[in-house]
C-alpha cells in the first residue's frame, strides 16, 4: 500500500488515534514490538521457516514464491527462494557468503515480502530518534493505535495492534506491509501473515506455513565450499531522487497526455528499481493528484535508462522515490463517468468494510474516498478529497483494494470511470 499525494497534504505531524489510555514514547513501542517478533535478533531461538508468496488478486500471475529459511544466527543461515523469474540461494557462515542466482534481478515486491517476514521494522532507528508520543495499546489485535509522522523528507503511517503493542502495519518510502494472524513462537509473537498492495488492485500476501525450531542444525546445511565475489552478489541500494536522476542517459521529461477529466496540474509520485545494467524493472504507484496519469507515468519512467550503478567497486541494484509536477489539458466536454457509492456497489463484489481505528469518530460518522476504476474493472487508484486522517484512509483503502468490480459499460463499450465510496464508523 502506497502513501498518495493526497493524503501526505493531510498528515499531522504526529497523530494518536485511540481511546485515552497512557502515553507511550513511539521509539519505545517500535522497539517493543521488534522485540516481541523479529526472528533474527541475536540471542533469539534458532529457527527453520518456509512461507508460501502468492497475488491473492491473481493467483495465477508471476507474483509468486516459495521461501525456506534455517537461521541459527546472525552469522549463520541459509535462505532459498524460488519464483518464476528469479530464484536465491543464500549461505552465510561467519565471514563466508554463497550466493547462487538464476535471474539478474531481485525483484522489488519480492524482497520487501522475504525482508518483513524476518524483520518486520528495519528501519528501527528512524523511529528511535523522535519524540513522539502516543496512547498506549490495548484490546485484541483488531484494536490498534497509530502515528502519522512527517520527518524531513520521508512520511510515515505506523500502527501497533493488541496489549501486546505487536506491528500492525507500517507505510513509508520504499516499504509498506501489514501484518495479521499473530502466533507464539518460543517467547516471541510472529505474524504468519504478511500483505503488501504495491499497486491498486494487486495484493501479494506471504504466509508462513511451517515455523519450528531449529534443535539440533546440521552444519552441512551451511557449508560453504568457496565464498562468492562481491561482484557476482545481487546487493540492493536506496538512493536520493537527484542522485538517481543524474544517472538517466537520456531525457527525464514526461509527456503528459490529455485526460478527461480531474486537474490539470499537480503532482504525482512513483517508486522505481533498476538492476545491475541500468535498465528500469520496476515502476510501483506513489500517488498522483489525477490519478489517470499514474499509469501514462509508470510506462514512460520504465523506458528510463541508467548508467549502471556500482558499490565499493561492484554493480548494484538502485532504487528511489521519484516526484513530477504535471500540467496537461483536461477536455471537461467529454468527463469520464462519476458514479455514486450506490452505483459503484451495484458493479462490485467481494465487498470487504473497513474496520477503523478505535477512537477514529463517533459511531455512524461518514467517511468517503475516491476511486477510479479501469475498462477492464481493475482499481486504477484512489483519492482522499476529504483530508481523511492517514490511519483512517489506509482503512478504508486497504478495504476497497479487496474489492473487484464487472467492467462499466457506457454506450456498449467498456468505460473508465470515477467514484466515491462511502463507509461508516461502527
Amino acid at each position: 500500500m502506497r502513501l498518495a499525494l493526497t493524503l501526505l497534504a493531510s498528515l499531522l505531524t504526529t497523530t494518536a488515534l485511540a481511546a485515552d489510555h497512557d502515553k507511550v514514547s513511539l521509539g519505545v513501542l517500535a522497539d517493543q514490538a521488534v522485540q516481541q517478533s523479529k526472528l533474527i535478533l541475536p540471542g533469539s531461538k534458532p529457527f527453520h521457516l518456509k512461507a508460501t508468496i502468492v497475488e491473492t488478486t491473481n493467483p495465477e500471475s508471476s507474483y509468486h514464491a516459495q521461501v525456506e529459511e534455517y537461521w541459527v544466527s546472525p552469522t549463520k543461515w541459509k535462505r532459498t527462494i524460488e519464483s518464476p523469474h528469479f530464484s536465491q540461494t543464500l549461505v552465510v557462515n561467519a565471514d563466508a557468503v554463497s550466493e547462487k542466482n538464476t535471474g539478474d534481478y531481485f525483484p522489488f515486491w519480492l524482497n520487501e515480502l522475504v525482508t518483513a517476514m524476518v524483520d518486520p521494522l528495519p528501519m528501527l532507528d528512524v523511529l528511535d530518534k523522535t519524540n513522539s508520543e502516543l496512547a498506549k495499546p490495548h484490546g485484541s489485535e483488531k484494536s490498534t493505535v497509530c502515528a502519522d509522522l512527517h520527518f524531513r523528507v520521508d512520511r510515515w503511517v505506523i500502527c501497533f495492534a493488541g496489549d501486546h503493542g505487536v506491528l500492525g502495519s507500517v507505510f513509508t518510502k520504499g516499504y509498506a506491509a501489514e501484518f495479521k494472524d499473530y502466533q507464539k513462537f518460543g517467547e516471541r509473537r510472529v505474524a504468519r501473515q504478511v500483505v503488501i498492495d504495491p499497486e491498486p488492485g494487486t495484493t501479494i500476501e506471504a504466509k508462513i506455513t511451517a515455523l519450528t525450531e531449529l534443535t539440533q542444525p546440521d552444519d552441512q546445511i551451511f557449508a560453504i565450499q568457496e565464498s562468492t565475489p562481491p561482484a557476482e552478489r545481487i546487493k540492493r541500494i536506496k538512493i536520493a531522487e537527484d542522485t538517481f536522476r543524474k544517472l538517466v542517459t537520456g531525457s527525464t521529461e514526461i509527456i503528459w497526455p490529455p485526460m478527461g477529466g480531474g486537474p490539470a496540474a499537480g503532482g504525482c509520485a512513483v517508486y522505481a528499481s533498476a538492476d545491475r545494467n541500468g535498465h528500469i524493472r520496476e515502476v510501483w504507484p506513489e500517488g498522483c493528484d489525477n490519478d489517470g496519469l499514474e499509469e501514462p507515468l509508470r510506462e514512460q519512467v520504465k523506458k528510463w535508462q541508467l548508467t549502471a550503478a556500482a558499490s565499493d567497486g561492484a554493480p548494484v541494484q538502485v532504487e528511489a522515490l521519484l516526484s513530477f509536477a504535471f500540467h496537461t489539458t483536461v477536455d471537461n466536454s467529454h468527463p469520464l463517468p462519476q458514479l455514486s457509492d450506490a452505483e459503484v456497489r451495484k458493479l462490485a463484489t467481494d465487498i470487504v468494510e473497513p474496520v477503523f481505528p478505535p477512537g477514529s469518530a463517533k459511531s455512524g460518522t461518514e467517511f468517503a474516498i475516491d476511486i477510479s476504476v479501469d475498462e477492464t474493472g481493475k482499481l486504477a487508484g484512489a483519492g482522499n478529497p476529504n483530508g481523511l486522517k492517514g490511519p483512517v484512509f489506509f482503512a478504508a483503502y486497504g478495504a476497497v483494494t479487496k474489492w473487484h468490480f464487472v467492467p462499466y459499460i457506457k454506450d456498449g463499450q467498456p468505460q473508465y470511470f470515477h467514484a466515491t465510496v462511502i463507509f461508516h464508523m461502527q
